[in-house]
């Protein structure tokens, strides 16, 4: 596990190459997702009013394919970037390497089944 600020000192730090790319990907979704939430937090509740926010609105707005596209980035890089922060607290918290391998597993495959959920139910609409 990587505990740096900087790039440099993550190099020292990174035990593999995948390590130090997970490091990096953590620092660059997370500048993205900022900008795609507030973007998203801007159109669904800003641009439009709260009586126009109605389940037939939502589905008009999702029936353009952009839409759904930037939507499932922020389900996309949200579930990426949640699934290795907990990975890296299940690294800290669980000891036993056993055990360990077994949270890990049932973690990502609860993970892998919310996304997929979560995506049949963005491109159903």
């Amino acid at each position: 596990m990587i505990r740096a600020r900087t790039f440099i000192d993550a190099r020292a730090q990174a035990h593999s190459n995948a390590e130090l790319n997970w490091w990096v990907f953590m620092r660059i979704s997370g500048l993205i997702l900022i900008f795609l939430i507030l973007g998203h937090i801007y159109m669904t509740f800003i641009q439009v009013s709260e009586s126009d926010a109605t389940y037939h609105a939502v589905v008009a707005k999702l029936s353009n394919p952009a839409w759904k596209l930037y939507d499932w980035a922020i389900l996309t890089l949200t579930m990426l970037h949640g699934v290795n922060g907990a990975r890296y607290s299940i690294e800290d918290y669980v000891r036993s390497r056993p055990n360990r391998a077994w949270v890990k597993m049932l973690f990502f495959t609860l993970a892998a089944i919310i996304y997929a959920l979560g995506t049949v139910g963005l491109f159903s609409i």
